[in-house]
């Protein structure tokens, strides 16, 4: 590894930490085109990238707790069903071609691009209602409206899983907007949730790639540690912002990622 290599991850660590703490992802997102960029096969990247999110989840999610912006037993109904999920995905990554693996991958981002708007708009109807009605009958409106909360759970912790261990991205991508659409959280009580279930999602992973022998340990900790003092720094600006500022963030993210995904998959060649 080169003295520039080294640099490059160490700031890609941290911009993914920083985007770990704002949206509520473990960063993959970020890292796993990085890793591709450098010339790592798309299966490797997922897996280094794994192991770089367990770092910076729990450096993001500590902060959340130590701040009170933490609910463990939301954290735990949502993760426990990604620990069996998450092999799934491991599993279906050995699969797949590079080239379907990436364009898979992109296809995901613009699916939540489309979740995110679906998010708004509950959002809004959320609170027209609340400003329409009393207390007591909104909270009787929303358990109408909703879907079983343990079923709800099931469904996003497992998708999680399977994305974490198929994609790398820690399975926070398509945790946020689920837990708004079907758990009807606030976009900040998902994303710090988000962060929490990460930990469970991301060590499952990358447990089941270092057994397949995909992991590249010294990029992913050099990519971990850059990303632990990224998310001290979002977690704790993170309350300070609009939900309408976070939201907007993540939309134009996922677009701009999702442009550069399709087009690696276009030049990878089998």
């Amino acid at each position: 590894m080169t003295f520039f290599e080294l640099i490059i991850l160490a700031t890609a660590g941290l911009i993914a930490g920083i985007l770990a703490g704002f949206l509520g992802i473990g960063g993959g997102t970020v890292l796993v085109p990085l890793l591709v960029a450098l010339g790592y096969t798309p299966v490797q990247a997922v897996a280094t990238s794994s192991l770089s999110i367990v770092i910076t989840a729990i450096s993001g999610s500590l902060q959340n707790w130590r701040m009170g912006y933490l609910s463990l037993n939301r954290v735990i109904g949502i993760g426990f069903p990604a620990i069996l999920t998450a092999q799934i995905g491991v599993f279906l990554a050995e699969l797949f071609s590079s080239r379907l693996l990436l364009f898979l991958f992109g296809c995901l981002l613009l699916l939540n691009v489309y979740l995110v708007e679906v998010r708004k708009q509950i959002t809004a109807q959320k609170k027209q209602q609340e400003e329409q009605q009393n207390s007591e009958s909104t909270v009787d409106c929303d358990q109408n409206v909703a879907l079983n909360p343990v079923l709800s759970r099931i469904l996003t912790g497992g998708s999680a899983g399977i994305l974490a261990g198929l994609f790398g991205v820690g399975g926070g991508i398509i945790m946020v907007p689920l837990q708004i659409v079907l758990l009807r959280e606030t976009i900040k009580v998902a994303i710090q949730t988000s962060l929490g279930v990460i930990v469970i999602t991301a060590i499952s992973a990358c447990f089941g790639h270092a057994i397949q022998g995909n992991v590249l340990w010294l990029q992913g900790i050099i990519l971990g540690l850059g990303g632990l003092l990224g998310a001290q720094i979002s977690t704790r600006f993170l309350p300070k912002l609009s939900d309408q500022t976070v939201s907007l963030m993540f939309r134009i993210f996922l677009v701009i990622l999702s442009v550069y995904i399709f087009k690696q998959a276009w030049v990878q060649s089998e």
